[in-house]
């Protein structure tokens, strides 16, 4: 069975990608990891030589008592959706999110990461801001990204966008494996610039060699990527985005304050950021 980490802050955000990660784990046969984590503050024992274990304590107590809360709410969710027979487990750890999401993967052998997003401001910072940034950077497993506005519909079609490179054709693959799952067809486009170097022989050896998949190709030539991306989502129906996260250069190009933007304000479907290694 696999394995998908939650990382929550039981913001409104969160709630919204629980359930986009109890539909992804019920189409992928996998168990949900609930992650919260929660920083203690660094208090001066000096000033508080007595009652500086009591402080920690209390805190760690809260937010235990917090956890312990807000977890029937989550499996009441489950329940309303005939989704309670998904197996959820939970991590409470004190510490920085990244590292303890990092450490999380490694140790439980996560297979996806899905987390929310908080709309504009937060997909700006998560696309090209350093925590998410460390975070893509950081697993080696595929990111799903949940903006708040996106509300869970019926997958029935995957975007996929590539540069026709040689290693792409394994995230494609794995693409395609999910959307077997889900009843879904891939469509998978690669924006065609002014100096680009795909060749019509490399798309034309794709199509042969997924020929048998449940996938459609489309060469869209534009010198506007962020833009044409925007239309392939819009006019092709696509119900997640899935990206190859190649060098941070070309992540933050794409998603851009301004793109991001767009896609919050105009689409508001999750992202799937795969890795090219």
């Amino acid at each position: 069975m696999k394995k998908i980490l939650f990382p929550t802050d039981f913001s409104e955000a969160a709630t919204n990608a629980f359930v986009h990660a109890l539909e992804f784990a019920k189409a992928v046969n996998a168990e949900l990891i609930l992650l919260h984590t929660f920083e203690i503050p660094v208090y001066d024992s000096q000033f508080f030589p007595e009652n500086y274990a009591a402080i920690y304590s209390s805190i760690e107590l809260a937010n235990f008592e917090m956890f312990k809360d807000e977890i029937p709410k989550l499996k009441t969710i489950a329940m309303e959706r005939n989704l309670e027979d998904i197996v959820i487990k939970h991590r409470l750890m004190d510490g920085d999110l990244i590292y303890n999401l990092k450490n999380a993967v490694e140790e439980d052998k996560v297979d996806f990461v899905i987390m929310g997003t908080n709309g504009i401001s937060d997909w700006t910072t998560f696309f090209v801001g350093s925590n998410t940034s460390s975070v893509i950077s950081g697993v080696n497993v595929p990111v799903l990204c949940v903006p708040v506005d996106a509300k869970f519909k019926k997958i029935k079609v995957i975007g996929f966008t590539t540069r026709y490179r040689e290693k792409d054709k394994k995230e494609l693959k794995e693409v395609l494996k999910i959307a077997k799952k889900m009843d879904a067809k891939v469509r998978s486009l690669y924006v065609k610039t002014s100096v680009s170097d795909v060749t019509p022989e490399t798309v034309k050896e794709w199509e042969v060699e997924f020929a048998g998949e449940n996938v459609e190709f489309l060469v869209l030539p534009s010198d506007d990527v962020k833009e044409t991306i925007l239309d392939f989502i819009l006019y092709k129906d696509i119900d997640i985005l899935t990206t190859i996260n190649h060098k941070r250069s070309f992540f933050e190009s794409v998603f851009s304050s301004s793109f991001s933007k767009n896609i919050t304000k105009e689409v508001s479907i999750p992202v799937l950021v795969m890795h090219d290694n």
